[in-house]
């Protein structure tokens, strides 16, 4: 398990294949795994395999250009209504997208996480692209493929952030 976390990259070049609709929903439901406060799972998703419709996100989210060789998306957005507290579901989320992105990575598939929340623009462009109601806040995007490229892992490991019983 630790070699996932450890081998697991932003990917941003993809093979002109398909994703299976097998591996597919395995992400999601690792996904739907993930901890969330009070068991609430106030994760929602739009799954995007349609090429018109990832060009539309390329065109709403600045920094998606790898989405012009993904074969996937997935929007990932949290559910104001069922939500712990105010606001806990974009920790619920991340946790959620975590989940997905270690799934995507033991499979062989790459994945990039793609920020929609917090910025209010972006996510008043997807809300309205997707037809979103209101209690729905978009959170992010999940780009997934075979990766096209490969990357080294970077030492990331820095004990000057660690800190025992006080600071």
């Amino acid at each position: 398990m630790l070699d996932v976390i450890y081998d697991r990259r932003s990917i941003r070049k993809y093979q002109n294949k398909p994703i299976e609709d097998e591996k597919l929903n395995e992400i999601l439901r690792a996904g739907m795994y993930a901890p969330s406060g009070m068991n609430k799972q106030p994760w929602t998703f739009v799954v995007c395999t349609e090429r018109n419709t990832l060009d539309e996100v390329q065109k709403i989210h600045p920094y998606s250009s790898m989405l012009s060789s993904a074969p996937c998306c997935i929007i990932v957005c949290g559910d104001t209504k069922v939500q712990y507290t105010d606001g806990s579901y974009i920790q619920d989320c991340a946790a959620c997208v975590e989940n997905m992105l270690l799934a995507a990575c033991s499979m062989g598939l790459g994945s990039c996480w793609l920020g929609i929340y917090p910025d209010k623009s972006r996510q008043k462009d997807f809300r309205k692209l997707f037809n979103m109601p209101d209690y729905i806040e978009p959170f992010c995007v999940v780009a997934l493929g075979y990766p096209d490229e490969q990357k080294a892992m970077p030492n990331r490991f820095d004990k000057a952030k660690i800190h025992y019983e006080k600071w």
